[in-house]
């Protein structure tokens, strides 16, 4: 029983948070937002409360975390399952060395400032990259099929969305930790978890002292091994009749192998002596101070936007071209309304790349800078960020972008444009245009005589720093190609005006 009722809330789970990644229509996350924030690193960062609910559940029952509400947990489980091929696998040693180690490693480089490490580690992140970059392109591709058919019987319930890779140093870890996981799931079952993750190895020194657990009945143990061969964590010495607590996420394997009924799940009887001798054995496999990795780790979670050039698109039955922009060299990188400035996004945010697949202007991507890759920023080749839109606000787990209402966000200033006069085709081509300005939804851009007194001069743009927000509508409209004659330079600390 124990078993089918993990099955189902694992599965339960897994869907859910695997729609929301997927979600292309904008619509879920209002839903279905909630089970990206009780994952417990986001939980540390947003909401105490949850991470230490979390906390006592693991307490009580064991590591369920792992197997019921973390998503690359139960990926795991989907890849490692081989009906056929029972009985595979087998007791070792815990490596705690090698958890603790990474453990420590993650914890320090959240306070040197390497948050691209702690990106690349944290669970729940892994998770979100390989949705948002490996799977989430086959949904849109199904999409764009069901928009080609409806719109053949002039229908338009779909819309064709545009397939392209916002980051390639993104992709290429969301693939190559794809595959490691899937090579290790499949050999070993629970290998990753148990001595990479460190939001396992920060459970583990909790379950091991859990109230609910695996135990043996010396008295109808029969010593025929089938606990251990089915056990994925490699958790269980039948010729002992031990079970690690801090490698086992309580799947129920073991307990529906048994033919003796030698298995329970159920409380342990807290003897002194028992409790004495397993902290004991705690503190020399972890010597690291306990209540200082909690908070650590907790504190320590925070794609590289380079933009693949989408397919040229036919304007004038097909006789010109429109050349695609490039993006421009940004001193200061742009982080969405709400963020506050660059250092709260960088402290805060755990890469989990939730923002950037759902923001519907393509406008978020992931960062390419070293300290904090993977962490999303604003650039605006393909689009702008809209005075209507504040789904990133609304999606983000950790609050690295804040919630904030629209009246609120169109007094953020996260940016203000600059103008480039070579760029610009009023000075180059002498034509006219004044696209930057029409377009400027707060009219922080005037029009103006390039040189005074001469009525053949060209007008150009002048911007109004003190009222421009930085929305890139400017940049984005601008018919300057490849680099348009009007940027936005981002502000390390938003201002409201």
């Amino acid at each position: 029983m124990l078993k089918k009722i993990r099955i189902v809330l694992a599965a339960v789970m897994m869907t859910l948070i695997t729609l929301l990644l997927l979600d292309i229509s904008g619509v879920l996350h209002h839903w279905l937002g909630w089970v990206a924030k009780i994952q417990f690193l986001p939980a540390l960062f947003a909401n105490l409360v949850i991470a230490l609910v979390i906390m006592c559940l693991t307490f009580v029952f064991g590591r369920i975390y792992c197997s019921v509400i973390c998503p690359l947990g139960i990926m795991q489980d989907i890849i490692a399952y081989r009906p056929r091929k029972k009985h595979r696998y087998s007791y070792s040693p815990a490596k705690n060395w090698l958890r603790y180690v990474v453990l420590s490693l993650f914890v320090v480089a959240f306070f040197v400032g390497v948050n691209s490490f702690v990106a690349l580690l944290a669970p729940y992140s892994s998770y979100g990259r390989i949705v948002q970059n490996l799977f989430q392109p086959f949904v849109i591709w199904g999409n764009n099929l069901l928009s080609a058919i409806a719109e053949h019987y002039g229908r338009y319930a779909f819309y064709p969305r545009e397939v392209w890779i916002r980051s390639i140093p993104t992709f290429v870890i969301a693939a190559v930790t794809f595959v490691a996981i899937v090579v290790l799931a499949w050999r070993n079952g629970r290998t990753y978890c148990n001595t990479i993750c460190p939001v396992g190895a920060y459970l583990s020194l909790i379950s091991r002292f859990s109230v609910l657990r695996i135990q043996f009945d010396p008295d109808k143990c029969k010593q025929c091994g089938k606990c251990e061969h089915s056990c994925k964590a490699s958790a269980i010495d039948f010729k002992n009749m031990k079970v690690d607590l801090s490698r086992c996420v309580v799947c129920g394997n073991c307990l529906e192998e048994c033919e003796f009924d030698a298995l329970h799940y159920k409380a342990v009887k807290f003897a002194k002596s028992i409790a004495v001798k397993e902290m004991s054995k705690a503190v020399e496999d972890a010597p690291v101070d306990v209540s200082r990795r909690s908070f650590l780790v907790g504190a320590a979670l925070a794609t590289a936007s380079v933009a693949l050039a989408q397919d040229k698109k036919k304007v004038d039955g097909g006789l010109a071209e429109i050349e695609d922009k490039i993006a421009p060299e940004r001193h200061t990188p742009i982080t969405p309304p709400g963020s506050i400035s660059a250092a709260n996004m960088h402290r805060l945010c755990t890469g989990c790349q939730l923002c950037v697949s759902k923001c519907p202007n393509n406008v978020l991507r992931p960062s390419t800078g070293l300290m904090n890759l993977m962490q999303p920023t604003m650039s605006y080749e393909r689009g702008y960020c809209r005075p209507e839109c504040h789904t990133c606000s609304e999606v983000c787990p950790t609050d690295a972008i804040r919630l904030i209402d629209l009246a609120e966000k169109s007094s953020i200033q996260i940016g203000h444009a600059v103008w480039v006069a070579k760029n610009c085709i009023a000075v180059a081509n002498r034509v006219p245009c004044g696209n930057c300005a029409k377009h400027c939804p707060v009219g922080a851009i005037t029009m103006v005589k390039l040189t005074d007194g001469d009525n053949m001069a060209p007008m150009v743009p002048a911007v109004n720093e003190a009222r421009c927000i930085g929305c890139g509508a400017c940049e984005n409209l601008c018919p300057a190609r490849p680099f348009s004659a009007i940027y936005v330079e981002g502000h390390e600390v938003h201002k409201e005006i």
